[in-house]
Formats: C-alpha cells, structure tokens, sequence
C-alpha cells in the first residue's frame, strides 16, 4: 500500500517527533510505502529540523487557516490515499494496518478514527464529551482522517471559508459523497490515536467547556470573525 500523511505544524518541535516516530515505527513492521508531508506554518523552532531527521517531506503555508495549511499538504501527496494527523497526536502501533486492511474493501471510502486524550480529569472528560457524544450520534469524528485523494479533489478538499472544525466539516461533505455512489466511511474503533493536552495545560482543564459554552462565539470564529479569539486558542497558543 502506498499513502501519504500530512501534517499541519506550527512551531511543533516539542511534539512533532512522537507522532512522526509513531508512524515510522509501523512503516518499518507493515508492507507499506509512506510518504510523510509536514506543512510548516509560521515556524520559528526547529520543526523542519526534526521533521527531515525524520525522513518528512517538508512544505510551507504561512496563512492562519487551517483549511489552507491542510489542502497545501494534500496537494503535494503523491498517492491515492491520503491520511491527516495533528503534529500533536500519534497513532496506536495498529492504526496504518487498520487503513490498509478498509482500504482494500471494494466500497472504501475513507473516514477517522477514535481519539482519546493523553490525561484525563473531570474537566477534560466533559470538555470531550461536549464534543463526541454529538459526533458519535452524527457519525463523525475528530483528529485524524483517510481519504482517496480523488475524492478529496471531488469535494472541494477542506472549506477554505471555515477556520476551525474544518475538519469535521470535511468529513461530514465526504460522507455525503460516498452514499452517491453507495460507499460508506468507516469510524476505526479498535485503535486509536492519543492526543497532546497542551491546550489544557495552558488555559485549565475546563477549557473545552468554557469555549463551547458561547456556541456563537465559536460559529462567528467558524467563518473568519474573532480574529483574536481565534489567535489566542488555535493559531498563537504557546508552543
């Protein structure tokens, strides 16, 4: 199987190198041929280094959109199948078998994964709650996503108008693609990927909570309004 993982990453030296070691480790135990595309974004630390120590192939987007910065690094993958991770996430030793094992079906389609956080406290536990009880409803999910990149072409890619929870939003447009030609996206359970709690380690545990409790706000910021809302909890946060 050839495929290609892209990964937005805005100063992620401190991060970066567990998810690409997570994925490189199962390169090396898998019949899988794996190009790996870190999109830089307004780096200032040694991300790009540790990103070709690596084996990464490196780009650049500078905008403050993740839309954007996404659908740069789909752009240069040179295979079908393409996946999308967070610099601060990392993948279950299983999860590119899982991928290679739907992909094979004649139906695929694509789809996510289960996430979970790498703590957890009451905080942290409903802030997550707030957001996967409703996807799980919906069918959809969060952090990491496999798609052929021809329907990616097909859909637009990622909505370059939504500035955060473009990724859901992706997901959601991918779905409805597929059941036009009777394929179905498939939600991996039985692995996973881990997810940093660096945001909760900066604003408190509380801090899903507190910006899902003003949904307005988040819909404004959704479409490019409360800049320095946006700034502050997705694209200036400490590193």
């Amino acid at each position: 199987m050839k495929i290609s993982i892209v990964i937005p990453a805005h100063n992620e030296e401190k991060y970066i190198g567990r998810c690409l070691a997570s994925i490189n480790e199962q390169v090396a135990t898998n019949d899988l041929q794996v190009e790996t595309i870190v999109v830089l974004n307004r780096c200032t630390d040694k991300t790009e280094d540790v990103a070709k120590s690596h084996g990464a192939t490196v780009v650049s987007n500078d905008s403050k959109n993740l839309s954007e910065i996404r659908n740069t690094g789909v752009s240069h993958a040179n295979t079908e199948w393409v996946i999308t991770i967070d610099a601060d996430s990392w993948m279950s030793k299983g999860v590119l078998a899982e991928i290679h094992k739907h992909t094979r079906q004649p139906n695929a389609l694509g789809g996510g994964i289960r996430i979970k956080p790498e703590r957890l406290s009451p905080g942290i536990a409903v802030g997550y709650g707030i957001m996967l009880v409703p996807a799980f409803f919906l069918g959809l999910s969060f952090g990491m996503y496999w798609f052929k990149k021809s329907d990616f072409d097909a859909i637009g890619g990622f909505d370059e108008k939504r500035h955060i929870a473009e990724d859901v939003d992706f997901l959601r447009r991918l779905k409805t693609h597929g059941r036009k030609s009777g394929r179905r996206h498939t939600i991996i359970s039985v692995e996973s990927i881990t997810t940093s709690c660096r945001k909760f380690d900066e604003f408190g545990d509380w801090h899903f909570v507190r910006i899902f409790g003003n949904p307005c706000k988040v819909i404004r910021a959704m479409h490019g309004g409360e800049r320095e809302y946006l700034d502050k909890n997705w694209y200036e946060g400490k590193r």
